[in-house]
């Protein structure tokens, strides 16, 4: 697969809404009703996920009406299928602006434009996006913060960012 049709999550099902087989969708993307131009909706491997036929706004995403679901159990049994699409389905983007999975892959250079390691993937655990980095010498990855501070140069075409490592702190000295 070509990087324009790498896989994209764009959202997760949460589960049964009401009894009639609507399902609940959180959505990973600007515009949560974007989900209905983006059919089918794909499992990771590319195979197809859900068809939606009908969808309305909720507050985390839609509340959707699925071809491939007909009862409240089997939307609960789908709780948690990551939804999909290829890269290639994604409007471009504006002027200056970018799709976070279009990271995945960059070289991490430091502030003496040494190669550092490379995205390995682009996290949010609540707090604000980390880019996790793979070192070049190998060994385990890390997390850096993806902000202005620790990342204050974005090379998109030529496929590089200029990173800034935070300092390493050991224990704390007791006074």
């Amino acid at each position: 697969m070509s990087d324009d049709n790498k896989m994209i999550l764009v959202g997760q099902v949460g589960g049964a809404f009401g009894v009639k087989g609507e399902v609940r969708i959180t959505a990973f993307t600007a515009d949560p009703m974007a989900l209905m131009t983006y059919q089918p909706l794909l499992k990771a491997d590319g195979t197809p996920a859900l068809t939606l036929v009908s969808a309305r706004p909720d507050k985390a995403g839609v509340v959707a009406k699925v071809k491939e679901i007909a009862t409240k159990e089997e939307a609960d049994a789908a709780r948690g299928q990551k939804l999909f699409v290829p890269r290639d389905r994604l409007p471009e983007p504006e002027e200056d602006e970018f799709y976070l999975t279009d990271l995945v892959g960059m070289e991490a250079r430091d502030l003496d434009d040494t190669a550092v390691g490379t995205v390995k993937s682009v996290q949010n655990f609540g707090a604000s996006d980390m880019l996790e980095i793979s070192p070049k010498e190998g060994g385990p990855t890390w997390y850096l913060p993806f902000t202005r501070e620790a990342a204050p140069e974005l090379h998109l075409k030529d496929g590089w960012l200029r990173i800034i490592r935070p300092t390493e702190v050991d224990e704390r000295d007791e006074a």
